[in-house]
């Protein structure tokens, strides 16, 4: 049993939870409404890193070429406040 008190993954450790519990990847995968490839993705997770591996780390990075100069977004802002309709 999986115990964690991160809001993040608490969802993620009572599906392994309750696989567990069941005895039955498949239902529990049906109850939780997540395929079994991610119920056995996060089992690997964790018996590689851990409770913590499952904190997703895969974020991307922002690309500051979508950005607006500093000017234009004040602007903008300002604007929508002012014209709020």
């Amino acid at each position: 049993m999986i115990h964690t008190n991160n809001p993040i993954i608490k969802h993620k450790a009572g599906l392994l939870n309750l696989a567990e519990e069941l005895g039955n990847v498949s239902k529990a995968c049906k109850v939780m409404g997540v395929s079994r490839d991610t119920f056995y993705r996060y089992q690997e997770l964790v018996e590689e890193g851990g409770i913590d591996s499952l904190i997703n780390k895969s974020r991307r990075a922002p690309n500051p070429k979508n950005r607006v100069d500093e000017a234009t977004e004040q602007a903008v802002v300002a604007y929508a406040i002012e014209q709020p309709a």
